[in-house]
C-alpha cells in the first residue's frame, strides 16, 4: 500500500522592518557587525510547503504596483531563491508555492523571511545556523522585535511595541552589497540620522531621494529609510494612519513615481 498524501502545510513569511541601523564594525572576513533594531509587521509572503522526493518552486506574484513611471525587480525563481536555498540547507525536500506581497529588493527582507519560514518548517530554528543564508534571517525565524548584532545573528528580544508605519516601497531594487561597499568608501558622506547606510544607498541609487522627498512633502516630516533600502517609512499614530497613507500615495502618484505605499502594524514573536 503506498504512504498516505502528505498534507500541505500553509506558513507566513513576514516583512521584517530596521527601525535604527549603526554599522559597529567590520570583521576580517568583510562582514560588517551591526547594532540594529527590527520589529515583524504584517506584510507578509505566503508558502504553502508539501514534502516532495525534489524540490521545486512555484511563484505567485501578487505584488501591485500603483500606476506611474518606475522599474521592478524580479522574484527570483531558479536556484539562488532563498527558498530551495533553505531547503538544502535544512537538508530537506519539498514543494513550495509562494505568494509574493514583499517586493524583492525593498529592504524589508522579503526573501529572508521566505528562508526563514521553510526552516521553520523544517523545525530549523538555530541563528548561527539561519545567518548562513543572510543575515535577516535569523531575525526572520524569531520575529517580534529585537536587538540585532554581530552579522546578525545575536538576537536580544525586545518589549513588544505597538507600531503603525506607512511605508513606500520603490518600484526600483537597491543592491545591499552596493551599498556597503558604497559605505566603505571614504568618499561616502556619513550619517547623521538613525540609519547608517542612508548616505550609501542614496549614492547607490540617487533616485531614491524622488520618493523620499515625495513622503516628506505628504508626511510633513523626513521618512526614515528601512535598512539598505529602497523602502521610505513614516511611524505614526493609530489615527494618522489612514490619512498618512492617502496623502502619500497621492503625492507619490502627482510626481509620476511607481511605488507600493500600504499601512502595516508590528506582530509579536513566532518563537
Amino acid at each position: 500500500m503506498p504512504p498516505p498524501p502528505q498534507r500541505p502545510v500553509e506558513v507566513r513569511a513576514r516583512a521584517k522592518l530596521t527601525r535604527t541601523l549603526r554599522v559597529v564594525g567590520r570583521r576580517d572576513d568583510g562582514y560588517h557587525l551591526l547594532d540594529a533594531e527590527m520589529v515583524s509587521l504584517d506584510l507578509a509572503d505566503g508558502l504553502v510547503i508539501v514534502p516532495a522526493e525534489t524540490s521545486r518552486l512555484e511563484i505567485r506574484d501578487e505584488i501591485a504596483w500603483s500606476a506611474g513611471s518606475g522599474e521592478r525587480a524580479p522574484v527570483p525563481g531558479g536556484p539562488e531563491n532563498l527558498v530551495l536555498a533553505a531547503l538544502r540547507l535544512a537538508g530537506r525536500e519539498a514543494a513550495v508555492t509562494l505568494t509574493k506581497r514583499i517586493p524583492p529588493g525593498s529592504g524589508l527582507g522579503g526573501g529572508s523571511a521566505d528562508a526563514a519560514a521553510v526552516l521553520r518548517w523544517a523545525g530549523v530554528d538555530a541563528p548561527d545556523v539561519a545567518v548562513r543564508l543572510g543575515a535577516d534571517v535569523p531575525f526572520c525565524l524569531r520575529g517580534g522585535r529585537a536587538r540585532v548584532g554581530g552579522v546578525g545573528d545575536r538576537l536580544t528580544p525586545l518589549a513588544p511595541v505597538a507600531l503603525h508605519v506607512v511605508v513606500c516601497i520603490p518600484a526600483l531594487a537597491v543592491s545591499t552589497a552596493a551599498v556597503y561597499r558604497a559605505f566603505d568608501d571614504p568618499a561616502t558622506p556619513r550619517a547623521r540620522g538613525v540609519n547608517d547606510l542612508e548616505p550609501a544607498a542614496l549614492a547607490v541609487e540617487p533616485r531614491l531621494a524622488r520618493w523620499r522627498d515625495a513622503v516628506a512633502e505628504a508626511a510633513g516630516r523626513a521618512p526614515s529609510l528601512a535598512g539598505s533600502g529602497a523602502t521610505w517609512f513614516v511611524e505614526c499614530a493609530p489615527g494618522e494612519v489612514s490619512w498618512l497613507e492617502a496623502e502619500i500615495a497621492a503625492s507619490v502618484r502627482a510626481t509620476g513615481l511607481s511605488a507600493v505605499v500600504t499601512a502595516c502594524r508590528s506582530e509579536g514573536a513566532l518563537v
